[in-house]
């Protein structure tokens, strides 16, 4: 098997001038982007309590992505894989899904998203110290200035209230990081079916502490769209980043970030305070300046296949996938933009 060089992978990110599958590939991450940063306003927009809104969500959820695995045959394929990582991550979703909610509840809008913005950072951590993927100097720079934002940010909310949510809210973070973890280490694992789980393991948890059944009916609706929205903005995410570069696609979805507190000024009236409007921008500038990295065009490099024992065997055997993308696994080089581009794999 031959050697794919970067260049082939990715042809476009070495051709300066853009073209129309770039421009619509663009058009799709940027709305993945907006329909992401809807989650707060979806549940606060709800007089439903927090696990109402889980269980409702996490129904609609299920019933897209199960649907959308039977149509596309893809339920086989997720079923043979679903090994001991998937039900880590399975676990970790289910955690981090529990927490989310509740931190909209909790919290502002802008906190929950200028803690969830540290997501990649947060991840490279993580795979430092458990997988001992090294992370450039640049993304530890990054870290360490998106942990400056956060506090700030938190220590605001020790003001004005609402620690707990920011705590929720990092909790969150901190179960999704793990699982971007997981897939890194476990290329080969499902994406689908353990999103899909940790939202029905969710359900009997819901009901035992809440009582869905009572939401009226155009809340139900309101809570159903809030999971086909969240479902279809993941389709939209993977079929972007398959038009662009990976190092694009992140940075474009950076915009999710300035969006969802937007979302909550106009709809909500909610203002962020001082505090949290400036560990927001510090929290942003870390993340802009990461991504800038990896926009630019790295010479291919040369790495024996048999060296890296790991590599996610279906992309080896069916597309020949190695050399600059094999060392971009060995190396935590840029985490963003490395699970969006898993992400399109996967899909």
């Amino acid at each position: 098997m031959r050697h794919i060089s970067e260049a082939e992978l990715h042809p476009v990110s070495a051709v300066p001038a853009a073209n129309p599958i770039q421009y619509t590939g663009a058009a799709l991450v940027i709305m993945s982007a907006v329909a992401f940063s809807t989650a707060g306003i979806f549940t606060k927009a709800v007089a439903a309590d927090a696990w109402s809104v889980i269980f409702w969500r996490g129904v609609s959820a299920v019933a897209f992505t199960l649907v959308f695995l039977v149509t596309r045959s893809g339920l086989r394929r997720e079923l043979r894989c679903f090994r001991t990582p998937a039900v880590i991550a399975t676990l970790l979703m289910a955690s981090g899904t529990a927490a989310f909610i509740p931190a909209f509840k909790l919290t502002s809008v802008a906190n929950v998203s200028v803690i969830w913005a540290t997501s990649p950072f947060v991840a490279a951590f993580l795979a430092w110290v458990f997988i001992r993927e090294v992370p450039a100097a640049r993304t530890l720079a990054c870290s360490v200035l998106a942990l400056i934002g956060v506090l700030i940010t938190v220590r605001g909310s020790f003001v004005a209230g609402g620690v707990t949510g920011d705590l929720l809210a990092l909790w969150m973070t901190l179960m999704m990081a793990g699982t971007m973890v997981i897939y890194r280490a476990y290329p080969d694992t499902p994406t689908k079916l353990p999103a899909a789980l940790s939202a029905l393991i969710l359900l009997p948890v819901a009901m035992t502490y809440a009582a869905p059944t009572q939401v009226v009916g155009p809340e139900i609706g309101i809570l159903a769209a809030f999971g086909l929205v969240f479902a279809a903005a993941s389709v939209l995410l993977a079929k972007g980043s398959s038009r662009v570069p990976s190092a694009k696609a992140a940075l474009l979805s950076v915009i999710e970030t300035p969006l969802a507190p937007i979302w909550a000024f106009l709809i909500l009236a909610e203002m962020p305070s001082v505090p949290t409007l400036v560990g927001g921008s510090t929290v942003m500038v870390a993340v802009i300046y990461a991504q800038k990295s990896a926009n630019r065009v790295q010479p291919p490099k040369q790495i024996a296949l048999g060296t890296l024992p790991c590599l996610n065997t279906h992309l080896r055997k069916d597309v020949g996938f190695d050399d600059a993308h094999a060392l971009d696994r060995s190396t935590w080089r840029n985490p963003l933009t490395m699970e969006i581009r898993r992400l399109h794999d996967r899909l």
